[in-house]
């Protein structure tokens, strides 16, 4: 081969980006527009390519890149769903619909009228603060993203994150519903104080605080993904659920099965990040020491939040063993 076709060669241009081309296929949108996009994990002892000892690489050497949970290559993660930008607006698009045909429909027949005072005056108490909840979810969600290793990660806690918004939203709207016909129960107002002072919240107040100054990235995600989400799912929303259609709410029965739809799709892209973490020898001890130290804050608030819920029988341990069930099937 003469020099002058070697430089060719060498000169020959790439038909995609460098970190997609050893595939044999055409890469997805999920692939273009997700993967390996993080720009601070070039310059191993200066993320951000400034002075190493600036705070913000100091942050990330040791909340990202020293964790003790490892991997040989964190940009490998894929979101089994494959989600982007476009799709998750057109998925969501559809699940705001119904959420908003469920509104119109029944405010159109009158539902809140129906309701008996005392069960408006548990939704005062158990169902109108998960605004704080939902916002301790959406910043936790964002932190993680923020700090993670692997762009195709950081996607994932992002739309996590817009999802909790969403449930903020429903509830904030929800709120005012109520508050327009039972205006003497405190609905709009009293929240804050519900949040911080009634015994059934103490304990997702504590588990969710706890979560939001965790700073190790990998322990931030298994605190807030395979603990404090699945209790806050099996509690706040599935077996507040219950209690609602024991109580002829049916749209708040409704309200939560939709948001469980989330909160499923949450699942399995943190049971594929769980089960990619596994492929290094070690990272199950650290995942399972992790766990030790967090399912006994999470058991707390459940306890907590599911005592008050009289009239589901067993709350507190259906819901406790639905968390284990999860963790169980991540192969750990």
């Amino acid at each position: 081969m003469s020099e002058v076709q070697a430089e060719a060669q060498v000169l020959k241009p790439l038909k995609t980006w460098s970190h997609l081309a050893t595939r044999r296929r055409k890469p997805s949108e999920y692939e273009i527009v997700s993967a390996n996009l993080h720009y601070n994990n070039r310059v191993a002892n200066a993320p951000y390519e400034l002075d190493p000892e600036l705070a913000m690489n100091k942050w990330y050497k040791k909340n990202t890149f020293g964790s003790p949970l490892q991997h040989d290559d964190w940009n490998a993660f894929r979101d089994p769903e494959e989600v982007v930008y476009r799709s998750y607006n057109m998925m969501q698009d559809g699940q705001e619909n119904y959420v908003l045909g469920l509104f119109d429909q029944f405010n159109t027949r009158e539902h809140d009228k129906s309701l008996d005072p005392r069960w408006v005056g548990t939704l005062a108490r158990l169902y109108t603060p998960t605004r704080y909840l939902f916002h301790t979810l959406q910043m936790a969600s964002a932190y993680v993203g923020q700090v993670a290793p692997a762009s195709t990660i950081t996607n994932c806690h992002y739309f996590q994150m817009a999802d909790s918004f969403r449930w903020l939203s429903h509830t904030a709207y929800r709120t005012k519903e109520l508050s327009l016909s039972f205006a003497e129960k405190g609905l709009v107002t009293d929240e804050r104080g519900y949040w911080e002072t009634d015994p059934a919240w103490q304990g997702f107040r504590e588990l969710m605080e706890k979560v939001l100054v965790t700073w190790d990235w990998a322990e931030a995600f298994v605190a807030l993904n395979l603990i404090a989400k699945p209790a806050i799912d099996e509690a706040v929303l599935r077996k507040l659920g219950e209690s609602a259609r024991h109580n002829g709410d049916m749209l708040l029965g409704l309200l939560n099965d939709a948001q469980l739809i989330d909160a499923a799709r949450h699942r399995r892209w943190a049971t594929a990040l769980v089960k990619m973490a596994l492929e290094k020898p070690g990272n199950a001890e650290v995942i399972k020491g992790w766990i030790a130290k967090w399912e006994p804050i999470a058991d707390k608030a459940i306890d907590a939040y599911c005592g008050v819920l009289s009239d589901v029988p067993n709350a507190a341990a259906s819901a406790k063993q639905a968390t284990r069930d999860f963790r169980q099937s991540l192969g750990l």
